[in-house]
């Protein structure tokens, strides 16, 4: 007889996040197994949703691979884990490590590699003919001299496995170059280096199904995330025109990402670079929901939870059984900003296009919704406008060492 028991599905949490993906494991009947830190493992979850979490002890700044694999074939020796997810960016290398000892269908470490080593990723759109800004890998003297003899400063100098802007610095010529790197030490060669881009960026957040993308989604910071992070500025995103020619050809790049990769399933959050000289780049790509309130600001412009869907589509994995839900094709913005005030009051904000409002110490942020893609740009200007005056506060990024 076919075996009855529902699905285990093992969810790796570095942070706080994915809460929707385990409640949809639930409702489609899976056994929902948590993996997290101590100090992670207080914050808010759907306890409801989860059968069952381990955690991990808070060691330095990550989990200790080996003690990881131990844990979870110990736990494996009366659990039938069927799916392993990673929850977070930095727990996608102790997932593919995860399902290769313990031989579970994923995303193993050479695909993994794709979508969080930076180097990786460039090196095989290249290969793919996939337009990137020039690099080098942070390793031989005589070709890093080469590249800045031929590729005019300033440069990007970037932390191969961090998330996000996280690490990364702008270099202004080669005396501060070998300046940093050598305050990196040993650490250089995780690093890579990159002709720095000046332009629009833009992101664009996918559901893939058995190599198919069954729903794409076109976005345009206002500012570029680097700017914002590095210069304390306001976070803007917003719905590009699906029509237009610079969505169409993201769409188009996207998917030959995607297939260059190899993702096979789940979701992606790929950024892009529109240069000066009118032509976009591949700036990197993640096998992950985009951060930052992404997934909130596509549920509210479409109806469409990647979150959800993600669960959806680890479950079906491949049996023909997936379909993309019908959604909306509304436009949506999103601004988000740290706050001078513990718990910042928004009810000054009232237009009806408001769909969402965040809720987190020290932080403010709006979604706006509406049909007319002109308006929501007009009120994300506004509220930039008035979040600095109201609300905004800025502080360093975190000094994370890189992985």
């Amino acid at each position: 007889m076919p075996d009855a028991r529902p699905l285990t599905i093992l969810c790796l949490a570095s942070y706080e996040k994915g809460q929707e993906f385990l409640r949809e494991c639930k409702r489609q009947g899976c056994r929902v197994v948590l993996l997290t830190s101590e100090s992670v493992g207080k914050q808010v979850w759907p306890l409801e949703s989860i059968d069952e979490i381990f955690l991990m002890p808070d060691e330095a700044k990550k989990w200790n691979l080996q003690h990881v694999i131990a844990g979870v074939s110990f736990l494996a020796r009366t659990e039938m884990i069927d799916r392993i997810v990673p929850l977070d960016d930095f727990d996608l290398e102790t997932a593919a490590a995860l399902r290769e000892h313990l031989r579970v269908p994923g995303l193993g470490d050479t695909t993994t590699r794709y979508f969080r080593d930076k180097l990786a990723m460039r090196m095989r759109a290249v290969e793919a003919g996939i337009p990137v800004p020039e690099f080098v890998h942070v390793l031989n003297y005589a070709q890093l001299n080469d590249f800045m003899s031929r590729v005019p400063s300033p440069w990007l100098v970037k932390p191969r496995f961090e998330a996000s802007t996280t690490g990364i610095k702008k270099i202004e010529s080669t005396e501060k170059f070998w300046e940093h790197i050598e305050h990196l030490g040993d650490r250089q060669s995780y690093h890579l280096m990159e002709r720095f881009v000046p332009g629009a960026i833009f992101h664009v957040d996918s559901i893939v199904d058995e190599r198919e993308i069954l729903f794409a989604e076109a976005h345009e910071y206002g500012h570029p995330p680097m700017e914002v992070a590095h210069g304390g500025g306001i976070f803007t995103t917003k719905t590009m025109p699906r029509d237009s020619v610079d969505a169409q050809k993201l769409k188009s790049l996207n998917a030959e990402v995607l297939s260059a990769m190899g993702l096979m399933r789940g979701v992606s959050h790929t950024e892009f670079i529109k240069g000066e000289d009118g032509q976009l780049y591949f700036l990197e790509t993640s096998a992950r929901v985009g951060g930052a309130h992404i997934a909130e600001l596509i549920e509210a412009a479409t109806g469409i939870n990647l979150w959800a869907e993600w669960a959806k589509v680890e479950i079906a994995r491949g049996n023909g059984l997936y379909q993309l839900p019908a959604h909306r094709s509304d436009f949506g913005g999103l601004i988000v900003s740290l706050a001078r005030q513990e718990h910042p009051d928004t009810s000054a904000y009232q237009d009806s296009e408001i769909v969402w409002r965040l809720n987190k110490p020290n932080h403010v942020g709006l979604i706006v919704r509406s049909h007319d893609y002109e308006r929501v740009g007009q009120l994300l200007n506004s509220y930039t406008e008035r979040f600095y005056s109201d609300f905004h506060a800025a502080q360093p990024l975190p000094n994370r060492p890189a992985s």
